[in-house]
């Protein structure tokens, strides 16, 4: 961001904030408050409109200068973006919140900022008031006077060429409820309304060529009070399954064995910082693992860096729905505040989200984050066959989850960072909530493109794909990246290397530079992908210290060249992409994939992924500081099991040690059975951990069938 302007103010606006304990902390509602009146004070006189106010995390020279090397305290920056009433595009800036002062102000033409949640609840206001809507409505079989059943899912509207970027628009996928608890998605209606924002009035209303009445199918609910109706019977007048009330608790007598300073997590061996903003949700910073004694950094940030949803219906106007939904709408500002025994089972800790309202007022998401531990099943285990396996070691782990639940319209996205005493670190998505939905004809088929889920209710094909952005600082800030494949024996059975064609191999090869680093994946080789510091040499492997890669989920985006999908997310085309990482003045380069800006962006002018490998295609990226990109998801094609609401579907990915610690990392976790083979021939009973466990018990009181 150019210097356009520096403003000294020479009084103190607001009430002196607290510093915060570490550089690294969301900004507390009193900085918000802070950011908001130096804004309000520069534009005094005019409306202004506040879309983001978050920290601008200092930069990683700044950062590691404070965290290991004794300098000062980063400055506390926060980044703002603002729409003021009369003014082209969108301003945006950052201020200086030890000094009270604004330090770059900077309009920017032709872009638009996020959407956030007051946009979607302004867009069904105006809808519904709208005379042209109101006659759609009659005309789909919804009288006038029941406009306040009209519902609508305020999308972006990603790029519409009639309007481009001239205007702050938003799409409005029209449905019907009967009462308010139903359930709107198998009801929905075929014409589309686009909302200025900026102006609140509908300015266009799209129609489908062929007109369909609104169903008069019993609307489709999954609200308890609904349940009766559609499963109950006499023998069980609930409609719920037999023994659903039984509880499965999880109990933690002695408390929790992780311990909070703030936002800083300290688990098992593991240190990092909890973060937390309006874009990107959870975002984990510098990520350390205690190595007996030596503590060694891993990771200087791992977040959520960009998402799409693509749909597949070339019809016009579902060719607009692709919301790239961190971008557009916010993994934080759609959050939700999570609930003890529901969203979260067990010990838990929370901690809260802060933003800025549209007036500069702060505004609280309470238990945006939720902090708890699992069982996680056998860590490591082993018996002796010599004696029936009584000489036997069983340990049993347990897992730490740092999670979040948002929802984007229609869709929840559960999102949880799982990590696990042996040093790896797992990223687990479950997705739910409720398919975006299209009506159908009594007598209409829906092709290729979707399925009927309900009756007159058509759901079409679909992607979700995420970008994970990595920043790997494995035993220090310069590392490489590699894939590895498994690769069969280059040399031919019966020849002297290989005589019985059993032989196989991995075959790394490390990205020398950013264009090599364009991979996909490769389910024949069962490809992964390396993060290493060539300079850390595992005493005993020869090999370089490691995080490995291990992602299955990957499908390509399957939106063809040349597509508004693939111009808008450029990242999606590929599985990994990898970057030399730079500081710039006040923060990160090289964050979003799809730019700072993919609102209504067409995909044509270079931002983002386009923009940086437009500028380092050549750039060499072996042993230096890299930012490592993986894009993975799934290809969702809807069955009825989906609907009214999704169960969850389920995907993963997981990053590993390898060539890290010189042996078993967790040896020192202590077992839950341990019995020697001497111990088994002198009848000395194995030391047995579990007999402090008092809640797990046999299932039932004869267990004859167990012996």
């Amino acid at each position: 961001m150019e210097r356009l302007a520096q403003i000294a103010l020479n009084t103190t606006v607001a009430a002196s904030t607290p510093t915060p304990s570490h550089p690294l902390d969301p900004l507390s509602p009193q900085e918000i408050k802070l950011v908001a009146d130096l804004v309000k004070t520069k534009y005094s006189g005019k409306s202004v409109n506040f879309n983001t106010i978050t920290l601008r995390e200092p930069i990683k020279r700044a950062y590691y200068d404070w965290k290991e090397r004794g300098g000062a305290f980063p400055p506390r920056l926060a980044y703002f973006v603002i729409v003021l009433e009369g003014d082209e595009g969108t301003q945006e800036g950052i201020a200086d919140i030890r000094n009270q002062s604004l330090i770059e102000i900077k309009q920017v033409k032709g872009v638009h900022p996020m959407l956030t949640p007051s946009d979607l609840r302004h867009t069904e206001e105006v809808i519904r008031k709208d005379p042209g809507v109101i006659k759609q409505c009659v005309l789909s079989g919804v009288p006038a006077d029941r406009m306040h059943e009209i519902y609508c899912d305020a999308w972006t509207i990603g790029y519409d060429e009639r309007w481009g970027g001239s205007r702050r628009l938003q799409q409005a996928l029209m449905y019907w409820r009967s009462h308010e608890d139903d359930s709107q998605y198998s009801h929905p209606l075929d014409f589309c309304p686009v909302v200025d924002l900026n102006e609140l009035k509908v300015i266009h209303i799209d129609i489908p060529d062929r007109r369909r009445k609104v169903s008069r199918h019993p609307h489709s609910s999954f609200h308890p009070k609904h349940i009766a109706e559609k499963f109950g019977t006499k023998q069980n007048p609930s409609g719920y399954r037999q023994n659903d009330d039984f509880p499965i608790n999880v109990t933690q007598p002695e408390g929790v064995s992780f311990n909070m300073d703030g936002h800083v997590m300290n688990w098992q061996n593991f240190q990092f910082h909890i973060g937390f903003n309006y874009r990107e949700g959870i975002v984990l910073s510098d990520i350390t693992i205690n190595d007996h004694g030596k503590v060694r950094p891993l990771f200087h940030r791992i977040s959520l860096s960009e998402m799409i949803v693509p749909y597949g219906c070339p019809d016009f106007p579902h060719q607009r729905k692709h919301a790239l939904d961190i971008g557009e709408y916010g993994a934080g500002y759609c959050t939700n505040p999570l609930s003890l025994g529901c969203d979260c089972k067990g010990v838990i800790h929370y901690l809260d989200a802060h933003f800025v309202e549209s007036t500069g007022a702060p505004t609280t998401v309470r238990n945006a984050v939720c902090i708890h531990e699992e069982d996680d099943g056998l860590l490591f285990k082993h018996s002796d066959f010599r004696d029936d396996f009584q000489t036997n070691v069983t340990t049993r782990g347990k897992k730490l989850i740092i999670s979040q639940i948002f929802t984007a319209a229609n869709y929840e996205y559960c999102i949880y960072w799982i990590l696990r005493q042996d040093g790896s670190i797992k990223l687990e998505i479950r997705l739910t909530g409720i398919l975006n939905t299209y009506i159908c004809g009594d007598d209409e088929d829906t092709g290729a493109w979707g399925t009927q889920v309900y009756p007159n209710v058509n759901a079409h094909n679909h992607q979700h794909l995420f970008s994970l952005r990595m920043h790997p600082r494995i035993d220090g800030d310069n590392n490489s990246a590699a894939t590895s494949d498994a690769k069969t024996s280059p040399y031919p059975t019966g020849s002297a290397q290989n005589k019985y064609g059993n032989g196989f191999y991995c075959e790394k090869t490390t990205y020398k530079t950013v264009k090599d680093s364009i991979t996909d994946f490769d389910s024949r080789t069962g490809r992964t992908w390396d993060m290493f510091n060539p300079s850390s040499v595992h005493p005993y492997s020869g090999k370089p210290a490691t995080y490995k890669l291990w992602s299955t989920f990957c499908p390509p985006v399957l939106a063809q060249e040349g597509s508004l999908v693939r111009k808008r997310a450029p990242w999606s085309v590929n599985t990994t992409q990898v970057l030399p990482y730079t500081d710039d003045d006040y923060g990160y380069g090289r964050l979003y994939p799809s730019g700072d800006f993919p609102t209504q962006w067409s995909g044509d002018e270079p931002q983002g992924m386009r923009k940086w490998l437009n500028e380092e295609m050549d750039a060499p990226i072996e042993n230096t500081d890299i930012v490592f990109f993986h894009t993975f998801g799934i290809t969702h094609f809807p069955a009825p099991e989906d609907f009214p609401v999704m169960p969850t579907e389920i995907f993963e990915l997981q990053l590993r040690p390898r060539n890290l610690f010189r042996e078993n990392p967790v040896l020192d976790v202590k077992p839950s059975f341990a019995s020697t083979t001497s111990e088994v021939k002198a009848g000395v009973k194995g030391e047995a951990c579990l007999k402090k466990d008092t809640s797990s018990r046999y299932a039932f009181s004869d267990n004859s069938c167990c012996h």
